[in-house]
Formats: C-alpha cells, structure tokens, sequence
C-alpha cells in the first residue's frame, strides 16, 4: 500500500496573526497546525527593499498537509495573511519523505519486531 504523500508549510506572520492563517488553511482543507513565537532579527535595508515595516514580534506557523492540497492551502494563507495584509506573513512548503502518527495507515514492517528503526 502507497503512503500518501504530505508537504510541511511554515508560515511566519506578524504576532497576533495565528488565527487568520490557520482560519485560511482550514478552510482550504488543512486539517490543524502548530504555532512557534519568535522574534525576526531583519534590518532597515530588508524593510526598504520589501517596502513593509517588520515587527520584530513573530508566530511561525507549522502544518502538513496532504500535497494534493498543498498550493489550495498556500494560496489561502496567502489571500488572507500574505505580504499586503497586516498579518505580513510569508509561507513556504518543503516536502516530508516519512511520517508517522498521521492517519493514513501504515503497513507493519517485520524488522520492528528485531528492534530495528523502521521508517514509515
């Protein structure tokens, strides 16, 4: 049985923004994520170059989804939090070779049983 194939998107955004994205990317079938707060360390030139003021207070927000939906998801994030908005977020996708614990199933390798480490 083929394992469906998933892409992780990371969106930074403004702090006080988490909401607007993961709204947006439920809405575009992603099913849930993970919020990170930091800080952005850019300078003035960054901020002229992209012509946006750059709040140093920042949530990333983490989500796989199945890759089938991947650029429904970016889209929507971008529609609704994207560089124009106040949200200012950038998202980006990169694709996840193996997972584990999602709920496509997994079929059962027999070297687990010899306490090797098996990748799903």
């Amino acid at each position: 049985m083929q394992q469906e194939k998933y892409e992780m998107i990371l969106c930074v955004v403004n702090a006080g923004f988490t909401d607007t994205v993961m709204d947006a990317a439920k809405a575009a079938g992603a099913g849930g994520g993970t919020v990170i707060h930091g800080r952005g360390t850019a300078n003035k030139e960054a901020e002229q170059f992209f012509k946006i003021s750059i709040q140093p207070e920042k949530d990333i927000v983490m989500l796989i989804v199945p890759a089938r939906i991947k650029d429904k998801v970016l889209h929507a994030i971008y529609k609704n939090a994207g560089l124009d908005s106040a949200g200012q977020g950038i998202a980006f996708s990169v694709p996840v070779n193996h997972t584990v614990g999602l709920s496509a199933p997994v079929e059962k390798n027999t070297n687990e049983e010899e306490g090797n480490e098996v990748n799903a």
